[in-house]
């Protein structure tokens, strides 16, 4: 009895070991934004702004004061210290709140009903402006306290006493003001733009009178209803763009003195410190010739000439406003890719230039008109400025200076004297944010070993303190390994580079169903050195159940130059899927993948990609799905498409090769497309138009739409999606022979 009780003991034991050392799966629920347990996976994050100088860490409950040495003991004040200042519960959570002057104790609340002003340390509320039922797009100015928001397509102004002015009294849906334009190309992310001093408002007005309406159909009505949205296709008539000016003290606007056809889009309006001029970025249609150009505030009239003009064969791109020196009014920063790499120039607006043309090494030409000097000289990309550190009269960024698939933190000196400096360690991907005066800087990143590390630096030193460094909150669960390389793309010369994942509990001897996911356009990339190489959730999931992913970031993606960029330039698709062959070269040489079953998936471009590929190399991919796909670039939007593609008259050629409809014939493999209902940016023609041609070739393809959802899922609908596409590979491509 004993020998057994000892036996049964040792089982117990040796049961408990093998419990503990039992690692967990995981649900698409814990891998998708869209996932009820998605947050609880989450890397540890550190919610921080700045008062000034002051760095402070916010929680629900409370903000803190972070000291020299990284602690954050110091409360200023609690969530329930503000709730008891306004007498009921406005606060829910210090999260979300803003500290609007460097010089003040002054916390900024807003409330689906209101803004308001507390001083935490008189315990006051000092000021409170109610906003207005209906309101969108809402601008606050810190100086003035005046408002600005949108109601419809018309523009108010409710200025800091209370007083509600109507701006615009015509706009319908074919005229709207006060709302972004050109369908949020050019950096364009808002329609409202305060003057520094709070008394003038710029803003847009958009005439899409001449552009045709798409239909939508709204099945969600006992009888299905139409609703349309102004959609201008490549070569079509597009939008007229002008912007006006309000003036606060005399309450009457102005118009800026453009007159056309010299412009098509106006883009990165930036306030002149002294809110009396206005600078405009202004592009030709043909997105070829730019200019930038300053206009009188009071009275709309253009300057005689501009500051600075660029041309180039293929496109000119301008996506960041200026931002002048805060100790000198008569300079500013630019951002510019006419060297090839997006870098930082100092413009004096004081010292004019002879202006003569001069070649650009992106393979532009330039014109200066007043002194223009590189700021960030070296082959790599400014991803984000960061701003100015005023006791050392230098600039501070994020760019991929030292990998291109890491982004690190420097400051480089506005003089033109001395070296760069680096800011942060060497390793992956860093965000920051700058204190008032530059002179310290919180620092947040992950690389693919931490998930994530929160530090606070001092820029004279480039001493650093911890705040953070998260555990990894994927300690219990089953991981795939996650590893990254580089191949040479199509050309034989330029490096490419992209994630490989394994499948769990990995065997060398096994060959495994590989899927490729592919994106492959402008404006984006899949690769880069954070947490496990920047992976997607449902690339965990399919390593879970067995499949190879590789992810390669192809010419014409972002982060890398113009000229790899432009690489693709009228003829999209053709050279990205050159490359995206090469991948599968390489795939093919790993022991371990099927090349038999070789699948592919990607969403919008990707969407375009996943499709390309499928009929294009019937032979390779056996299985794909595409979502949200463009089908036929002249059914795409005039800023984007005629970028990359020119006008369809003018690129007869390239539009019928990059059109998806002659290929339809060519599908051998298992296609399914999938695509939002109501899709406003890739409309629904593009999926429509290309399963009538697959009909009429007599080729299978499957089709899934969401009623209701637009170009991407959310929510739950995002669980459903991955879901299907997952179910998809699992039918036909893991049982493929």
């Amino acid at each position: 009895m004993r020998k057994l009780t000892c036996i049964a003991t040792m089982f117990l034991v040796a049961a408990t070991m093998m419990a503990q050392n039992v690692k967990k799966s995981f649900t698409l629920n814990d891998l998708l934004s869209g996932g009820s347990t998605f947050w609880n996976l989450q890397p540890e994050y550190m919610y921080s702004t700045w008062w000034g100088d002051v760095p402070l860490e916010l929680t629900v409950d409370q903000v803190s004061r972070i000291a020299s040495d990284g602690s954050s003991d110091e409360v200023l004040f609690t969530a329930q210290d503000l709730n008891d200042i306004l007498g009921e519960k406005l606060v829910r959570s210090c999260t979300s709140l803003s500290f609007p002057y460097a010089d003040q104790s002054v916390v900024k609340l807003q409330t689906a009903r209101e803004l308001v002003l507390i001083d935490f340390q008189k315990k006051t509320v000092v000021w409170r402006g109610s906003l207005a039922e209906g309101a969108s797009e809402l601008t606050w100015n810190p100086v003035s306290r005046n408002l600005a928001y949108c109601i419809g397509s018309n523009v108010w102004v409710q200025t800091s006493d209370g007083q509600r002015i109507q701006v615009t009294m015509d706009g319908n849906d074919d005229v709207v003001y006060g709302h972004s334009v050109s369908r949020d190309e050019f950096g364009i992310s808002s329609g409202l733009f305060w003057s520094p001093d709070g008394q003038r408002l710029a803003y847009y007005k958009k005439d899409q009178s001449r552009i045709p309406s798409y239909p939508q159909v709204d099945i969600t009505q006992r009888i299905s209803q139409t609703t349309f949205d102004k959609y201008p296709m490549a070569g079509e008539e597009s939008e007229d763009v002008c912007v006006g000016i309000f003036d606060v003290s005399t309450q009457k606007s102005l118009w800026l003195n453009n007159p056309k056809p010299q412009t098509d889009y106006m883009t990165n309006l930036s306030w002149a410190p002294d809110s009396r001029k206005l600078y405009v970025f202004e592009l030709n249609r043909d997105q070829d010739f730019m200019q930038l150009f300053g206009y009188d505030a009071l009275s709309g009239q253009k300057d005689a000439s501009p500051v600075l003009e660029e041309r180039h064969p293929k496109y000119v791109e301008p996506l960041h406003t200026l931002s002048f020196l805060p100790w000198d009014a008569t300079k500013a920063v630019m951002q510019t890719r006419r060297d090839n790499w997006n870098h930082l120039y100092l413009i004096d607006l004081a010292k004019n230039s002879y202006p003569e043309w001069h070649q650009a090494e992106g393979g532009g030409t330039f014109c200066d008109h007043v002194a223009v000097r590189l700021l960030t000289p070296g082959d790599f990309e400014v991803r984000d400025f960061l701003g100015f550190n005023n006791k050392e009269k230098s600039v501070v960024f994020v760019g991929n200076v030292t990998h291109p698939l890491r982004a690190t933190i420097h400051q480089a000196p506005l003089s033109g004297k001395g070296k760069m400096k680096q800011l942060s360690a060497d390793d992956g991907v860093h965000s920051a944010t700058l204190s008032a005066t530059g002179a310290q800087l919180i620092d947040t990143y992950s690389s693919p070993t931490v998930p994530r590390s929160v530090c606070l630096t001092t820029l004279k030193s480039g001493k650093s303190v911890n705040l953070l460094t998260a555990s990894d909150p994927w300690a219990e669960y089953n991981v795939p390994e996650i590893s990254s390389g580089s191949i040479k793309a199509a050309d034989g010369t330029t490096d490419l580079y992209y994630r490989l994942i394994k499948p769990v509990n990995f065997d060398s001897t096994k060959k495994y169903p590989t899927v490729v996911y592919v994106y492959g356009g402008p404006h984006a990339h899949n690769v880069q050195a954070s947490r496990g190489y920047w992976f997607r959730g449902w690339e965990i999931y399919m390593a879970q159940l067995g499949y190879v992913i590789f992810v390669l970031d192809n010419r014409g993606s972002q982060y890398r130059g113009l000229r790899f960029e432009q690489s693709t330039f009228r003829h999209l698709g053709e050279e990205e899927m050159k490359d995206q062959l090469c991948g599968v070269e390489f795939l093919k040489s790993l022991p371990y993948v099927d090349a038999n079953r070789l699948g592919v998936h990607g969403w919008s471009y990707g969407g375009f990609m996943t499709t390309n590929l499928m009929c294009t190399y019937p032979e390779v991919f056996k299985v794909g799905v595409a979502g949200g796909p463009v089908i036929d670039w002249k059914y795409y939007e005039v800023m984007y498409g005629e970028r990359y593609m020119d006008r369809p008259e003018q690129n007869p050629d390239g539009y019928a090769r990059c059109s998806l409809l002659p290929k339809a014939k060519n599908l051998q493999g298992r296609l399914q497309i999938i695509f939002g209902y109501n899709d406003p940016t890739c409309v629904p023609q593009h999926t429509l138009s290309f399963i009538r041609a697959c009909i009429d070739a007599g080729t299978q393809p499957d089709l899934f739409t969401y009623p209701g959802d637009g170009h991407n899922m959310f929510g739950t609908d995002q669980i459903h999606l991955h879901e299907r596409i997952t179910r998809y590979f699992e039918d036909y491509l893991k049982t493929a022979q």
